[in-house]
């Protein structure tokens, strides 16, 4: 018996310690551990999912939606159960299609071992999604999100801009505005039971959309100008073109496109060139265009008048420069208004000469050249100007018909209308509104008299009378006033006489202006002037949008 009793007595003290070790090992838990132990059973039931906010949408300023935000789901797989409940033959079987992939890719990514997450599909469109979720597959889960859309492919591309895969703006108005257009992301807290099942959801951060962005454009008219634009580029294959449609009352810009067009629901498949928007980051000498300038500035100081004659050479020699007409000639008298009507370049340096270089240096940066117009787009250019100390001694040679200076096209968009709006030069801009608030229209600042604006305007329809640079672009019966431009591009330092950028600048009715167009074609084929290439295709432009604007021609 004893014996017995001592064994009893052994397994009674090893069940002592051991049920004490037990109670010192729930009170170290309970007390000590607790915390951590009830934060790690919270982090296993507790699930906080980011339910992304949808971007704002952007559209015309009629309301027709031109950037949208759409569906989408990424699709993820858990291999792990796949393999263990399914047999992932089968699953890559029916993902495959679905998916738009191979089958051995979905069956490689489905059955990749030591892991419990791969990613099979970002941002799915939903009704992809939707065909994947209603095969009730066990391990394939699908994440909410949104993708962006824009409805009209290729209209306004590089003033839209797109966004990259995280919904970040990465250019253009998406990228500008892209605290405003991605809103706020919402936060859900789903708790599950020990098995997994959701007993509870909570949204505990509201998701707050985007707001929406009205702009100026003109979906109508966009896509007029695009084709117009697209025609330019199919007859004379450039580097490149733009066009822009402005109302000179308001600075509002109501078409801007550029070629060649990028599809920016597949930006990637344009060059990355094509991305620029050439109305901001294409800088140019800007040719006889630049004429229009240096006459308003003789007028304002009452240097000229539209009557006053200039005798013209046949060539103008300039300390070390020769300056020719692009028509040869003898002596001839010319007035300021047959100097702009036939483009001379020999008047214009004669104009300039009155005003002399300081005055000349005045009026080109009070004109805004040299400087970024303001424009509520991102990437845009000053332009290369000099200021009067910095001319050589035959700067005035050509300053004043427009080489030696680079502008781009949407700062001759501001000068020409500021002549065309009584004077008042206003910074252009492309957003009408905001999350419903409009935008103000940006304060003008009056840099020639009504007058003299008045003047020059009528100047100017000689442009696109009998025997001016332009005359096969008027429309009979309209009232029209505009500029051609051709200038011969530098290369390896010197001018180039095969390669040009095109050009034409208008406003319709002269009298009282509604619309401003420009047209600039970089190094065209075939044809290279302004009144060739690029006036024709402001004549079409006109042509459609003024009836289609309901705008009187007179």
């Amino acid at each position: 018996m004893g014996a017995v009793d001592r064994r009893i007595g052994i397994l009674f003290l090893a069940f002592v310690a051991l049920l004490s070790i037990a109670l010192m090992r729930a009170t170290y838990l309970g007390a000590v551990r607790a915390g951590s132990l009830q934060q790690a059973a919270a982090t296993q039931q507790v699930t906080k999912l980011v339910i992304p906010a949808p971007r704002g949408t952007i559209t015309d300023r009629h309301g027709v939606e031109l950037a949208v935000s759409e569906s989408a789901d990424d699709v993820v797989a858990d291999p792990y159960l796949i393999n263990k409940l399914k047999s992932p033959q089968g699953v890559a079987q029916q993902l495959a299609p679905l998916l738009g992939k191979p089958f051995t890719t979905v069956l490689a990514e489905v059955t990749k071992p030591h892991t419990g997450y791969v990613r099979l599909a970002h941002l799915l469109p939903s009704d992809q999604a939707a065909a994947i979720s209603r095969l009730q597959i066990d391990g394939i889960n699908l994440i909410q999100g949104t993708k962006r859309f824009y409805p009209r492919s290729w209209a306004a591309s590089q003033v839209l801009g797109f966004v990259g895969s995280d919904n970040q703006g990465l250019s253009a108005l998406e990228y500008k505005y892209d605290a405003i257009l991605r809103g706020h992301n919402g936060l859900r807290k789903i708790v599950s039971d020990a098995i997994g099942q959701p007993i509870s959801v909570n949204d505990v951060q509201p998701t707050v959309p985007g707001k929406t962005l009205r702009l100026t454009i003109d979906a109508g008219l966009q896509d007029y100008v695009e084709q117009v634009l697209a025609g330019v580029g199919a007859q004379y294959s450039p580097q490149g073109a733009t066009a822009i449609v402005a109302d000179p009352r308001t600075g509002a810009i109501l078409a801007l496109a550029n070629w060649p067009r990028v599809d920016a629901n597949n930006p990637l498949s344009a060059p990355q060139s094509a991305w620029e928007d050439q109305a901001l980051g294409f800088s140019y000498e800007p040719g006889s265009t630049f004429k229009a300038i240096t006459v308003a500035g003789a007028l304002q100081d009452g240097l000229i008048s539209p009557n006053t004659q200039f005798d013209i050479p046949p060539v103008l020699q300039f300390v070390d420069r020769q300056i020719h007409d692009a028509e040869s000639h003898g002596y001839e008298t010319l007035s300021v208004a047959n100097i702009l009507k036939v483009s001379s370049n020999i008047g214009a340096d004669e104009i300039g000469m009155r005003l002399g270089a300081t005055r000349f240096d005045s009026w080109v940066h009070r004109f805004g050249f040299g400087s970024p117009t303001g424009i509520d787009l991102p990437g845009e250019q000053q332009g290369i100007v000099l200021h009067s100390w910095q001319y050589s001694g035959s700067s005035m040679a050509t300053l004043p018909f427009g080489q030696g200076e680079e502008v781009t096209p949407m700062q001759m968009v501001e000068a020409y209308s500021a002549i065309a709006n009584g004077g008042v030069l206003r910074a252009p801009r492309v957003v009408a509104s905001i999350g419903g608030k409009p935008v103000p229209v940006p304060r003008g600042q009056q840099i020639l008299s009504p007058g003299v604006a008045s003047q020059l305007r009528d100047m100017l329809r000689g442009v696109l009378a009998d025997g001016g640079t332009a005359s096969g672009a008027a429309i009979p019966g309209w009232d029209m006033a505009g500029k051609t431009g051709t200038a011969s591009i530098v290369v390896n330092g010197s001018y180039s006489k095969t390669a040009f950028v095109a050009s034409f600048i208008g406003m319709v009715p002269t009298t009282n202006p509604r619309l401003v167009v420009a047209v600039v074609v970089n190094r065209p084929n075939g044809s290279i002037s302004g009144g060739s290439v690029a006036a024709p295709a402001f004549q079409k432009i006109v042509g459609w949008a003024v009836p289609y604007l309901g705008i009187s021609p007179r």
